[in-house]
């Protein structure tokens, strides 16, 4: 018997198994995260954050990255089995993020995932990353079922999701150019503010005032699409304008005009597909999800609406493992197949693939 006849063997019998126990790998972009979870209960969860490394350069540096993520993943998934308190003969299945994401990175996730699960007998499940973001919120609260409505709002990805079940999404709105976290750094380094650019603009726009006027983007249209383009570069000639006439840049006025522009518009779409949608539930998924006037925005609108509204705790709204656990054992209890060895890292993997 191969060893992918043996892996879908092993997850038939896993489909209806209690406590199934998972090691998930994530490494799409700066962080090396592995997770072990069980069931739904989270029981480690180790990130080793390349941060400070990519402050220097002002972003990712993808081969500073990947070179970084083969130094870490092997003492990163034994500090993540011994929080657990487990061997990884305890392990039933190994997930892994093979995309979408920096293809270095990627590689090396996909590429030590795969070798632990041959070399151990395991099933292996290649996850989509921003499913995995998704799923956090299934770890966050247990009870939660679909149909609800999702903002995914991350560094690369901006999107508003309806989630028809725990395999099923459509896609109803996304950005046309920039990713909203994108637009946080590029207008970071405009304001001289320090890599990364989202918390450093939320913690800069506590001391301003929105008194700064930006563009909305599709402000006549029918839509839940988003552009951020036309806002930062608005940002950008501004602050270029000041410079140029030797005048007073109000930096955190203007880094509250454009986080309060941003959120604004990610608020509102969301909350108008939930309702087009006829769904009483909205949740907020990936790392610009950590922003806090984005949630307290959005639960004052979704309250007046008589929407829920949920999120992930901080730590599991940028990238982590026990997001790409959660997933792996929604695909697990939906009957996915298992990825075969010569699994591959797909780079720019849609949401919905």
């Amino acid at each position: 018997m191969s060893y992918i006849e043996r892996a879908n063997k092993r997850l038939d019998e896993l489909r209806s198994k209690d406590g199934v126990v998972i090691l998930a790998i994530e490494s799409s972009c700066d962080e090396t995260a592995v997770a072990v979870t069980r069931d739904r209960q989270l029981l480690s969860n180790v990130i080793a954050s390349q941060i400070e490394i990519h402050k220097r350069y002002g972003g990712v540096v993808p081969e500073i990255a990947s070179r970084n993520h083969t130094l870490a993943i092997n003492n990163v998934v034994k500090e993540a089995l011994a929080k657990a308190d487990m061997t990884l003969d305890d392990v039933d299945c190994i997930a892994v993020t093979y995309g979408a994401g920096l293809l270095g990175a990627l590689l090396v996730g996909v590429s030590y995932a795969k070798a632990l699960a041959f070399a151990s007998d395991k099933p292996l499940i290649g996850v989509n990353h921003i499913k995995g973001h998704i799923a956090a919120n299934y770890l966050a609260k247990p009870d939660l079922q679909p149909p609800y409505v999702c903002l995914i709002a991350s560094g690369g990805h901006t999107t508003i999701a309806y989630v028809k079940s725990l395999t099923e999404i459509e896609i109803k709105g996304c950005t046309h150019d920039d990713a909203c976290g994108e637009a946080f750094d590029k207008v970071a380094r405009v304001l001289d503010l320090p890599y990364p650019g989202g918390p450093q603009i939320e913690k800069l726009a506590k001391e301003g005032r929105a008194t700064i006027e930006l563009p909305t983007p599709y402000k006549d249209k029918e839509t839940y699409d988003f552009s951020y383009s036309g806002i930062k570069t608005a940002v950008i000639n501004y602050a270029h304008k000041c410079r140029q006439k030797g005048e007073e840049l109000r930096r955190a006025d203007l880094a509250c005009s454009f986080q309060e522009k941003v959120t604004d518009i990610m608020v509102r779409n969301t909350i108008k597909c939930a309702e087009d949608m006829g769904v009483g539930t909205v949740v907020i998924a990936g790392g610009v999800g950590a922003n806090g006037v984005l949630r307290e925005k959005m639960s004052r609108a979704a309250e007046s609406k008589g929407i829920k509204v949920f999120y992930p705790p901080l730590v599991l709204c940028t990238d982590n493992g026990a997001m790409i656990a959660s997933q792996a054992y929604n695909m697990i209890r939906c009957g996915a197949k298992a990825s075969n060895i010569d699994l591959d890292a797909n780079a720019n993997l849609k949401v919905f693939e």
